[in-house]
């Protein structure tokens, strides 16, 4: 399970923004859960979905419903947001399986987000919005152009930087 990093608190103090009172949320790749727990302040109808069962064995003594689903291959219904802090650092060779699964976005870091955003707008309602972080390191330009290549419109909402990478928050809409 990835613990709640840097990316993780910078996603949730976005949370109360953009959940009002009954919206439907779906927490994309919930970890630790963090995101979904702060989403359950605001609406009751929040969908914690994860590809590690582990993840989800430790949050069903939660309030959260859980879902095991890679991406959205086991998820019904649209939502007025969906947040995913995905894996999007690129492959490392020496990082174990569970490591790679927690961390690693495929070989360049971006092959999941650009299979979540090709998913992501058949799930959102016709207001519906996305909030996505990812890093410099999982190359922002392709990733950019992924989204307007699918007609999304979006913005970034706050970025932070690190030593080593720069921590980016985007608001994306159909």
């Amino acid at each position: 399970m990835y613990p709640p990093g840097k990316d993780s608190f910078l996603l949730e103090k976005y949370i109360k923004l953009y959940v009002k009172q009954n919206s439907k949320v779906l927490d994309i790749g919930t970890g630790s859960g963090i995101q979904g727990k702060e989403a359950l302040k605001y609406t009751k109808d929040v969908i914690s979905s994860d590809i590690n069962k582990e993840c989800l064995k430790a949050l069903k003594l939660e309030e959260l419903k859980t879902i095991h689903s890679d991406l959205f291959s086991k998820i019904k219904g649209k939502f007025d947001l969906i947040m995913f802090n995905p894996p999007y650092l690129p492959e490392d060779v020496r990082e174990d399986k569970e490591g790679k699964v927690a961390l690693c976005g495929g070989k360049e870091g971006y092959e999941i987000i650009f299979r979540f955003l090709e998913q992501a707008k058949s799930h959102l309602k016709k207001d519906g919005k996305i909030l996505l972080v990812f890093s410099s390191l999982s190359k922002k330009d392709l990733i950019e152009n992924k989204m307007k290549e699918l007609k999304y419109s979006f913005e970034i909402l706050e970025s932070e930087k690190f030593f080593f990478e720069t921590i980016y928050l985007y608001l994306i809409q159909k």
